[in-house]
This record gives C-alpha cells, structure tokens and sequence, in this order.
C-alpha cells in the first residue's frame, strides 16, 4: 500500500503555504530578517506544536508567519514545498495564501504574490509542476477587511484563481462574508471555504447555499446530516480532507477514529491533503500512509482519492484526463 501511494502521482488541493513553513528555514529567516521569535532552537519549536485545538495552532501559525518579509521570503517558502511535492510525487498544486496575514504587518500584497508566483513559475520549469493559486480571507477579521483585501487582489486576477475562507472557524461562519464572495464571483474568481472542522455541519449547508462555493475545505461533520451526505453525494461536491490536521487538532482523537473511510464508502468525492504540514507532522504521502495503516482502505480507494484530487482541481478538462492518464498508467 505505501509502495502504491509513492508511486501514484497526485494533486493536492488544500495547502496553506505560510502552514509550509519549516522550523528550520523560520529560524533562517528569523535570523536574516532580524525577528524576534519566541523558541531557543528547532527542538523548542516542534515541542510547541502540541495544539489542543484549532485556536492553539492558530497562535503558533500567525507567530511563525513574521519572520517572512521579503520576496524571495516567499519565495524560498514556497520552494521548500515544491521540493516536498516532487519528493511526495504531487504533479499538481493548489496553494492557499493568507494576505492579511502579512499585509497587517506591512508587506505589500505584491511582495507576497510575486514571491510565490516566482517559485511556482520555477516548479513548472524545472519539475513540470502545474499550479493555481488561492487567496483566502481570514474569518476572524471582519467582511471589510477581506473586502480590502479583494480590493488588494484585482490587480492580480490573472495570477490568483480563487478565493477562500479560512482562520477560526466557531464564531465566524460563512454567512458573515456573504457579501465579499458575491462580489469575488462577480470578478470572476472561483470559490472555495472552510466549513465543518470544528464547527458543526450547518456551517457547510451555508458555505453551500449563502456563499455559493464549488469545493468545501474539510467538511468532515457533514457525516452528523444524513440529507447533507445525500446533498453532497448527489452534487459530487469535492471535499477537501486533511487527516493529519483533524487528528492534531483534536478533531478526532485517533486516526482509526477519522471517517474519511465512511465518507469515501458513502460515495462522496473526497481528496486527500496536507493543510499545514510543516506544523501537523507530515506532506501528502504521509496523510495516506497514516489513513491507510489505521483504517480498512482498500487499493482502489487509494486510487480513488487520488483520481478524485485530479477531477476536483480547477485545471482544464484537457490537462485533467492528461494526469488521470498519469495515475493509470503508474498503476499499470
């Protein structure tokens, strides 16, 4: 089964690049950029990554992001992951960016773009890789700030395929960013949110109907709804599942307790992804590899998931069947 998971060629499609950000390269850049943070060494942070919950994660992940500045911050951010995804066999990337999350401390929504869009031009050249790139609204801000940040994004369009919804999830649901995404759809970005990892399903139902998204980030409560399994079955709405997120935050407590097997036997389209590997102890292969040790997985759902990434990605028809001609033939 691991050999199967190497071997498959894959796309991810829920990646936070900032949540990419290796202990090792925070205190490079600690270092050059004269930074203040708050671990001795690379052993004091991973002892920190302990998260109880979503908001315990939340804290480290915004603290670690100060130390990217520059461009070629980004830059070198992203490119680490690039090298994961060649080690991991990831032929396509979806990459989540947070702009607020830097814009608040005074980089220039530019700086981030152009170093990230910089490492992804190099991934196509040098690896072949293919990527879009995603800008998500933070849901503990307010409407008008994510609306500032759209305004921020324009310039950009041709760069950033989408928008999204992510930071802290209970107390912020969709239907307080109704507005912004109505307006992202109206400037032609395509439309993405986190619903139902800590909060309950209703959350989905509104990232559905009140925002009108086209692929749900998580969505593991939807099992607490019978009609919205059904909803969801019926529409082949893709989920977007990260397993080694929802065991280090606490989403379940165990691997053989996830229900990414029942989601995928209930005939759901599921895909299989990383989230911040950097901080929930593993890249893409690792995810299957934990999923598959502790749960009854099958080789054809291995496959399944994997074909699921490619289907569910925002990339042409053409270059779809391409990398799903890719999988069949690693299959052999």
């Amino acid at each position: 089964m691991i050999e199967l998971i190497k071997k498959l060629p894959k796309a991810e499609l829920h990646l936070h690049i900032e949540g990419s950000l290796e202990p090792e390269l925070m205190f490079r850049l600690a270092k050059k950029n004269q930074i203040e943070i708050p671990y001795k060494d690379i052993e004091d942070v991973r002892n920190a990554y302990n998260f109880t919950n979503l908001q315990t994660f939340l804290d480290i992940y915004y603290a670690g992001a100060n130390v990217l500045i520059t461009e070629d911050d980004f830059y070198d951010l992203t490119w680490e992951y690039i090298l994961k995804c060649v080690e991991d066999n990831v032929i396509h990337t979806e990459i989540f960016f947070d702009p607020q999350t830097h814009t608040a401390r005074g980089v220039a929504f530019e700086t981030v773009i152009t170093g990230i869009k910089r490492a992804l031009a190099d991934a196509k050249a040098q690896y072949s890789i293919t990527s879009c790139i995603i800008m998500c609204f933070l849901r503990h801000l307010s409407q008008e700030e994510a609306f500032e940040a759209l305004e921020q994004a324009l310039p950009f369009k041709d760069d950033i395929i989408g928008v999204g919804l992510d930071s802290s999830e209970l107390g912020n649901p969709p239907s307080k960013f109704i507005d912004v995404f109505k307006k992202a759809k109206e400037e032609g970005f395509k439309l993405v949110a986190h619903a139902g990892e800590e909060a309950d399903f209703s959350y989905i139902y509104e990232a559905l109907d009140l925002l009108g998204i086209s692929r749900i980030d998580h969505g593991v409560q939807s099992i607490k709804s019978a009609e919205l399994m059904q909803r969801l079955k019926d529409e082949q709405m893709p989920l977007t599942v990260c397993p080694n997120s929802n065991i280090e935050l606490r989403v379940f407590d165990t691997y053989k307790e996830h229900n990414i097997k029942e989601l995928i036997d209930y005939g759901l389209n599921i895909t299989v992804n990383s989230d911040d590997p950097a901080y929930f102890k593993g890249y893409i292969n690792q995810n299957f590899i934990n999923i598959s040790e502790n749960l009854p997985l099958t080789e054809d759902d291995i496959i399944t998931l994997v074909k699921n990434s490619f289907r569910s990605s925002f990339i042409s028809d053409e270059l779809k069947q391409q990398y799903l001609d890719r999988v069949d033939q690693a299959i052999g």
